[in-house]
């Protein structure tokens, strides 16, 4: 599945219509946000039952606001409704798949 683009106005459907969402906080002037990107595309692309979004801080700032994003990237991980995982840093490929799992 692809990366959906995640904005304020489509926020609350996202995460009300998929059982589990994970959610990249980027800007496009951050070297780690850029780096981390393709391995974000990857995983979504090999696990299409879970949905993947991606934020950018700079077009989207109320809702990096809401979510206090002090550091990017900021990955975040919803299951059905409730926050489990919020943690800044790009996280290698395998550690994002161990996270998946």
């Amino acid at each position: 599945m692809a990366v959906k683009e995640l904005t304020a106005q489509n926020f609350n459907e996202t995460i009300e219509n998929n059982d589990t969402v994970l959610i990249d906080f980027w800007a496009s002037w951050c070297g780690p946000c850029r780096a981390f990107k393709p391995t974000f595309e990857k995983a979504a692309e090999a696990h299409p039952e879970l949905a993947f979004a991606s934020c950018d801080t700079e077009a989207q700032q109320e809702l990096a606001a809401a979510f206090q994003i002090r550091s990017i990237p900021t990955l975040m991980v919803f299951r059905e409704k409730v926050l489990l995982y919020a943690q800044p840093g790009a996280l290698p490929g395998e550690a994002l798949e161990e996270l998946i799992t």
